[in-house]
């Protein structure tokens, strides 16, 4: 499919599908070879990308009919995008279309995103949709968003990033904002590596309280608990889809190669779990100048780096806190122990940083406790709407 450029430009845009293992491969990259140089752009690597987005490796795929799409400026890649439906008999998003688009990446040409869009909105139209939302890449438990503050903070794992004058341009073709996701920044002191936990401590909490780390010898066992906490935690947020045990174990693998120790912690109150939490070093620190690439050079340099790297920052991947304990004072006291305990866990690394994202900007019972943490808001990835 062919699209017009905009008036006065003479360059030729095709929109292809992204069939076969080439155009995969191609669909993959295609973020690093537009932004790499860009302040705030760290590349992913590419076999991150393969199991993200292959549908045979993530379960994600199951769920939704999918299709990729590559633009094509003068020949030359210029962009990307995914449009996805969620199959018949698969619960709806809650307050948020069943069909999507994702993976949003373009060069600064309203004529390439307005073909990128197109063609995901026609193909979704054939398929019945009348609201489309997005991106979601290529799920809201992926890398949701289009990033629209904090373009030149230090990129992190698994945070979505876009280059400044990609929202806008989504914006000029008629997309409005549905949602925005916040992100914040704590900064790590020497107080913090020497600070005793008080809530856990309190004697009306003493005996009440207990955090446990991850059981990994039986990992399944454990999956099973934080799928159910997490999705009994978000069911009622905007966006929310079941997170399945099948898509969790899919990543455990890597989980377990890159968590350290101190990263994964259950939170028990009266003996039962009730919240838990993941925090992961961010990989760019150690992957950001490989240029996405593993073979032949950069494996070896990435296993080296794994083992000796003192990491200086980390993202809170996943936390959730069962919905009966939300709003109530013993919620409360488990989020400020959840805290406490990434304040604690500190002290045995070299973190400067840790990143609490993403938040829905309506969640005030999350972002409330957070703010005062003394984190501050750092990025707002949003997602937009389309009425067709």
């Amino acid at each position: 499919m062919d699209a017009k450029a905009h008036a006065g430009s003479t360059s030729r845009i095709e929109v292809v599908p992204a069939d076969g293992l080439r155009a995969f491969l191609a669909f993959c990259r295609l973020p690093r070879q537009l932004y790499t140089g860009l302040p705030g752009f760290a590349p992913p690597l590419d076999a991150e990308r393969w199991t993200l987005f292959a549908p045979k490796l993530n379960p994600h795929f199951r769920q939704v009919e999918a299709k990729f799409f590559l633009a094509l400026k003068d020949g030359a890649p210029a962009g990307r995008i995914l449009a996805q439906a969620y199959k018949s008999g698969h619960p709806d998003p809650v307050g948020a279309s069943r069909a999507q688009f994702g993976c949003l990446d373009a060069v600064e040409d309203e004529a390439v995103v307005a073909a990128l869009t197109g063609a995901a909105e026609r193909w979704l139209a054939e398929r019945g949709a009348h609201v489309i939302h997005g991106p979601f890449s290529p799920s809201v438990w992926g890398e949701p968003g289009v990033l629209v503050k904090g373009f030149e903070a230090p990129p992190m794992i698994f945070s979505a990033w876009s280059p400044p004058w990609l929202g806008p341009l989504v914006e000029r073709l008629g997309y409005v904002k549905a949602r925005d996701l916040v992100s914040y920044s704590y900064h790590v002191t020497d107080k913090d590596r020497t600070a005793k936990p008080v809530i856990i401590n309190r004697p009306e909490w003493r005996d009440r309280l207990k955090i446990r780390g991850f059981d990994m010898k039986n990992l399944k066992a454990e999956a099973a608990i934080i799928v159910d906490i997490f999705n009994d935690a978000w069911a009622e947020n905007w966006g929310f889809v079941p997170f399945t045990l099948e898509e969790f174990m899919s990543s455990a693998d890597a989980l377990k190669l890159v968590m350290p120790p101190e990263g994964g912690f259950m939170i028990e109150l009266d003996g039962e779990p009730q919240a838990f939490a993941i925090v992961l070093p961010n990989l760019n620190e150690i992957t950001a100048d490989l240029g996405g690439r593993l073979l032949p050079f950069g494996l070896p340099k990435l296993v080296s780096r794994v083992r000796g790297h003192k990491f200086r920052s980390g993202r809170l991947l996943l936390f959730g806190l069962r919905r009966a304990l939300q709003r109530k004072a013993a919620g409360g006291a488990v989020i400020l122990a959840f805290i406490e305990e990434i304040r604690r866990r500190s002290s045995g690394s070299a973190y400067r940083e840790v990143e609490f994202g993403w938040v829905l900007e309506d969640n005030m019972g999350m972002r409330r406790p957070i703010e005062l943490a003394g984190a501050s808001l750092d990025k707002i990835h949003r997602i937009y709407e389309k009425r067709l």
